[in-house]
């Protein structure tokens, strides 16, 4: 068995400390399994993400150690990372990857108003990916025209306050709850049929809304990280959204948790806390020239292909986190 450990000890260079009090520096720790295979089926393709570097957001250290060669590349459309290892052939064991990464977050706040007007030229080229449909986040459908025409009645014309409408809406009449099948896929029509879900049900449907006023936004996912403890496992991913104001620039909601704490619904309008760990951008992703199965819906968990089909098989994940 072939194992390597890659050190990413030149972000640490690249970027300078965070001087914000409100920053926080935390180690995170990503383990999957994947597998096994069958003896000599192949080719086999795993993917792993890893976290961003934005303004809010800054990769001091980067550890990652697998059963099988690969590297870390960058897809080009959003500029998401991730580890990608490959064989031509299985030896029948599962593939084990653990990546051990250490950030600085800050806390994201919404900017000052710069200036007014609709989305610059300049920016509308950049930025059209974020008004566009998704596969399962509709734009300009007609199951939307019930819900746009009450936020319009709020909104006005006017885009900052009718992204606040949107956000208003969608906090007050979709319930956080996971139950049944259905929710979980971040499905616009799941959203507005069932009134239900978790942070990717709430926020395809505010995606929608959203560009079907030509108001940019973009759906980020990741793992929340709990600020009232120092170290601990995570279940799983969650997810938020930032939409494109000329006046603003990048603007932080989170309609899930407003949804789950409405003490703090203020806050997570132009507020997005250093609870959260940012691994991916996007919707209907492609990994690459290797990926040949149909894009991710989203991606924040291991993806694997056997012989160019997406893996259907065991694929283990734990995940957990520690403080200084």
């Amino acid at each position: 068995m072939i194992r390597f450990t890659f050190l990413l000890a030149s972000l640490a260079l690249a970027c300078p400390a965070f001087a914000d009090a409100d920053a926080r520096q935390i180690t995170f720790r990503y383990a999957a399994a994947v597998g096994p295979f069958e003896p000599g089926a192949g080719p086999v393709h795993v993917w792993i993400p890893l976290p961003i570097e934005n303004s809010v957001q800054r990769i001091v250290t980067e550890t990652i150690e697998a059963s099988i060669p690969g590297g870390v590349e960058t897809e080009d459309v959003y500029g998401n990372r991730f580890w990608h290892g490959a064989l031509e052939h299985s030896d029948g064991a599962p593939v084990t990857v653990v990546v051990e990464v250490t950030v600085e977050r800050r806390v994201h706040h919404r900017a000052a108003a710069a200036r007014s007007g609709g989305l610059p030229d300049a920016d509308r080229d950049a930025y059209a990916r974020f008004l566009r449909p998704n596969a399962r986040v509709a734009v300009g459908h007609p199951i939307l025209e019930p819900i746009l025409a009450e936020i319009r009645k709020t909104g006005g014309g006017d885009k900052a306050a009718t992204s606040r409408a949107i956000y208003d809406w969608v906090v007050d009449n979709v319930e956080y709850k996971k139950l049944g099948s259905g929710w979980g896929n971040g499905d616009t029509f799941w959203a507005c049929n069932e009134r239900y879900g978790n942070c990717t049900d709430f926020h395809a449907l505010f995606i929608s809304l959203a560009r079907s006023e030509e108001i940019p936004a973009r759906f980020e996912i990741g793992f929340p990280v709990p600020e009232d403890s120092g170290e601990g496992t995570i279940g799983g991913y969650h997810c938020w959204v930032s939409f494109y104001l000329p006046e603003t620039g990048w603007f932080p909601i989170d309609a899930s948790e407003a949804s789950k704490h409405p003490e703090m619904r203020e806050t997570f309008y132009g507020t997005h806390p250093a609870d959260r760990i940012h691994f991916t951008t996007g919707r209907d992703l492609r990994l690459g020239r290797e990926h040949r199965d149909r894009p991710l819906n989203y991606f924040v968990y291991p993806y694997a292909e056997v012989g160019g089909r997406a893996w259907t098989g065991p694929i283990e994940r734990e995940f957990s986190f520690r403080e200084p």
